[in-house]
């Protein structure tokens, strides 16, 4: 048993669940919060008591589908600093932000029904979030790359900023050179005020 106390999942229905987080994102993305469920279980390639069972109401499936996208750009964290070094990993998690605040977009209107019902969803979010850019901060201050002066809260305030420049796929290209901009603020300089 995990510390929770649930039984982790057969590696069938842990694949199954994933497919239908997969599915859901999409769905609630693409045709908003009136996408039926039968959609989401057959996109997923599974039955709607598969879907049932592990999220038995639509509002579970929606906050689970919002926190499994959390957790994906979160968990990112570890394996970028792992493959690239530091300020390079943060760039790239930059850009895996705004993809994650596009799907949270996308999700608006599910993830509103579902704080209508008295769900949150974004409970851990911002502590999640700043724990990951304070994280990557960290490892660029100790490799030399990125200033030490830099509020974790800053940064994110800045990403949340540059996502809603990005709104639309045209306006992707302003988004990176927006990201551009703030990774070359964050870099440290041996002339940097610290």
């Amino acid at each position: 048993m995990s510390a929770t106390g649930a039984r982790p999942l057969r590696a069938d229905a842990q694949r199954n669940r994933d497919r239908l987080l997969d599915a859901a994102v999409r769905a609630f993305s693409h045709d908003g919060p009136d996408v039926t469920l039968d959609a989401i279980a057959k996109d997923a390639g599974v039955g709607i008591g598969t879907l049932y069972r592990h999220f038995p109401t639509r509002e579970a499936l929606v906050e689970a589908t919002y926190r499994n996208e959390l957790a994906r750009l979160c968990d990112a964290v570890a394996d970028l600093l792992e493959t690239m070094p530091p300020d390079e990993a943060t760039r790239t998690w930059m850009d895996r932000f705004v993809d994650y605040m596009t799907t949270k977009r996308g999700m608006a209107g599910a993830l509103r029904a579902v704080i209508a019902s008295g769900g949150n969803p974004y409970a851990e979010s911002r502590d999640r979030l700043t724990a990951a850019i304070t994280t990557l901060l960290h490892a660029g201050v100790a490799a030399g790359t990125v200033r030490s002066d830099v509020e974790p809260g800053d940064v994110l305030a800045s990403l949340s900023g540059v996502s809603l420049a990005a709104g639309e796929p045209a306006q992707r290209d302003q988004a990176r050179r927006m990201l551009d901009l703030l990774m070359d603020g964050l870099r440290y300089r041996a002339t940097s005020a610290h």
